[in-house]
C-alpha cells in the first residue's frame, strides 16, 4: 500500500503540518516549500509534481478539482477542511486515520471531507 504523502497549503495552521510529521506522516507545507503567495492551481500542480495530496480550507480547490475532473487532468487528491469545523487536534487526528486506512492510490483524483 502506498504511503499517503500531504502538502498543506498556505491557508491551514502551521500547526498542523507539524503534528502530522511528530506522528510520522510525510507532511510538508507550503511555507516550507516557500511556495506562499502562488495560486490555488499552482498549489495543486505542486502537489501533482510531488504525488501529493493537498490539505487545504480553501473551497475554492473544490471547483478547481472540478473544472480538472472535466479536463481529465488528475491529481493525488484533495483533503478539505471546513476551517471552523475543527480543531487543530480533531484535524491531525482525522488526517493520522485517514493515512492508516488509505492508501494514495485510494485518494488519487478524490476529495475527502473532513
Amino acid at each position: 500500500m502506498n504511503r499517503i504523502k500531504i502538502y498543506i497549503d498556505e491557508n491551514v495552521n502551521i500547526a498542523i503540518s507539524e503534528g502530522l510529521k511528530r506522528r510520522g506522516i510525510d507532511a510538508f507545507s507550503a511555507k516550507e516549500s516557500r511556495n506562499l503567495g502562488l495560486s490555488d492551481e499552482e498549489h495543486l500542480k505542486y502537489a501533482v509534481k510531488n504525488k501529493s495530496v493537498i490539505l487545504t480550507h480553501d473551497d475554492d480547490f473544490l471547483t478547481l478539482a472540478d473544472n480538472w475532473r472535466k479536463e481529465s487532468i488528475e491529481h493525488y487528491g484533495i483533503i478539505y477542511v471546513h476551517r471552523m469545523k475543527l480543531t487543530i487536534g480533531e484535524c491531525i487526528r482525522k488526517i493520522e486515520f485517514l493515512t492508516k486506512v488509505l492508501s494514495a492510490e485510494d485518494l488519487k483524483n478524490h476529495i475527502e471531507f473532513l
